[in-house]
């Protein structure tokens, strides 16, 4: 039987963590993948086990941005489902509570998430309204990465306030997009998730009091979802079974926005 991204290009930035599980799942459900992030051993060590193509890339830069972009649409001939993953937490450069953030804190966290956001979604666009309409009915799938944070802040563990707004703006920015773009046969979407156990969130799962937090934070999990967990929303996002879903904040969080 077919899978559900039976033979679509997706494309995924980042190699780890969510990403790493997304581009696996999408590879076991039929999908062609090409992975582009910053790391270029992660990277490439993904594009092998998925059995895709990939090439290395900065998204604060337009260039590499538009480069790698280019590249996937040379290698596949068009880009089917866009999966925005990659990003940072602030929290080395400086991010916190506003009044202890830094300027460099700041600045770092929003052009890294909501920057590259921007710069990815914008290059993908261009090519995607080029594209013949599939048999779905659509040109393509854009799914953007949020946070819970940005949903339901929790100021004791999780203050990063550059980070917040980062992902706010990302929330805000998906809905225009939606709007804007779903007359030309362009859904887009965003996943919020919860605690998720990735190497971004190290420090969390390291620390005792946080993690005895988590256990009534994310009551359904009794603490850091796995990454399969976002995959799996997100194959459901970017596959046609959601090809009447567009403009939607999905917030997979165990719980978190609840509790």
């Amino acid at each position: 039987m077919a899978g559900r991204l039976q033979d679509k290009v997706c494309l995924i930035t980042g190699s780890t963590g969510i990403a790493e599980a997304t581009a696996l799942l999408a590879a076991a459900e039929g999908a062609r993948i090409f992975v582009t992030g910053n790391d270029a051993d992660t990277v490439a060590e993904l594009a092998r086990r998925t059995g895709g193509e990939s090439r290395i890339a900065d998204f604060t830069s337009t260039d590499q941005t538009d480069a790698a972009v280019a590249h996937c649409v040379q290698r596949f001939g068009r880009i089917d489902a866009l999966f925005h993953v990659a990003g940072i937490s602030g929290r080395k450069y400086g991010d916190g509570p506003l009044d202890q953030c830094t300027d460099e804190g700041w600045q770092v966290t929003l052009e890294t998430n909501l920057g590259g956001t921007f710069r990815v979604c914008r290059s993908v666009l261009r090519h995607m309204l080029r594209q013949t309409i599939a048999a779905s009915g659509l040109r393509g799938s854009i799914l953007n990465m949020a946070s819970v944070s940005a949903l339901s802040p929790e100021p004791r563990y999780f203050a990063t306030h550059a980070y917040a707004a980062s992902k706010s703006a990302i929330i805000g920015m998906t809905e225009a997009m939606a709007a804007y773009y779903a007359p030309k046969k362009i859904r887009v979407n965003a996943i919020a998730p919860g605690l998720v156990r990735t190497p971004m969130s190290l420090r969390a799962q390291q620390d005792p009091e946080v993690s005895a937090f988590m256990r009534g934070k994310q009551p359904l999990t009794e603490g850091p979802l796995e990454p399969e967990e976002i995959a799996r929303a997100a194959v459901f996002l970017m596959s046609d079974e959601a090809r009447t879903v567009t403009g939607v904040v999905f917030p997979v969080d165990a719980g978190w926005k609840v509790s």
